[in-house]
């Protein structure tokens, strides 16, 4: 058997497969189901310095490819997750997981990345500068060089742990995105989050945006 052990970053897999962020929760979900340990990793959901709510039902929109959603970053925020989901997360998953987290200026990403840092189960910042769905912040970081570079330097300042940024698919030049991300100092990138998408009602008005699955 040939061997899956891959170097993600400096951290080594056991194999290359990571569930998404935002399609796994906090893991908990899925460890009655599997042995989530099979997994290389994973992303967990993304998580904001303070607690939101999300957007307003309906959230989910089955269409012929798949499905639509505009979940809008539902999530305790981040002193919850460490107080409450983290320890939780240590009893069922044994290997180092991937923290997601996404803010309204970089000073809160910076916050919530240091928070998270700290914690010794997370070996992974993933930087969401490319969520659609909020109104705050979100995809407006990762559609400009300059503010990407801005939230990459922020968190970057506050850890040594790898920092990877999440890019968003919805702009004219993803490589000059990347690159300015490469050169703030970013380990790496996630290609990509959710692609734009629209529900519409033939009989009536659009019901409004919706995006695809990778932006839960």
């Amino acid at each position: 058997m040939e061997r899956l052990n891959v170097n993600l970053c400096g951290i080594e897999l056991d194999n290359p497969v990571l569930a998404a962020s935002g399609t796994f929760g906090y893991g908990l979900e899925f460890a009655g189901i599997y042995d989530i340990n099979l997994l290389g990793s994973f992303s967990f959901k993304g998580t904001t310095p303070e607690a939101r709510p999300g957007n307003p039902l309906p959230r989910i929109a089955e269409c012929p490819s798949g499905m639509l959603n505009a979940v809008g970053l539902q999530n305790p925020g981040v002193d919850a997750v460490i107080r409450d989901e983290l320890p939780r997360l240590r009893e069922v998953f044994h290997k180092p997981v991937m923290a997601n987290i996404a803010a309204r200026s970089p000073l809160e990403y910076a916050e919530a990345a240091e928070k998270l840092a700290q914690q010794e189960q997370v070996g992974w910042l993933e930087v969401n500068i490319s969520c659609p769905n909020v109104r705050c912040g979100g995809m407006s970081f990762g559609a400009d060089p300059k503010a990407a570079a801005e939230v990459t330097r922020a968190v970057r300042a506050v850890t040594k742990k790898p920092v990877i940024m999440k890019l968003s698919p919805n702009v004219t030049d993803i490589a000059e995105i990347a690159r300015a991300c490469e050169d703030a100092g970013a380990d790496g990138v996630s290609l990509i989050n959710t692609l734009l998408g629209m529900r519409i009602d033939l009989n009536g008005l659009p019901r409004g945006p919706a995006h695809g699955l990778a932006g839960l």
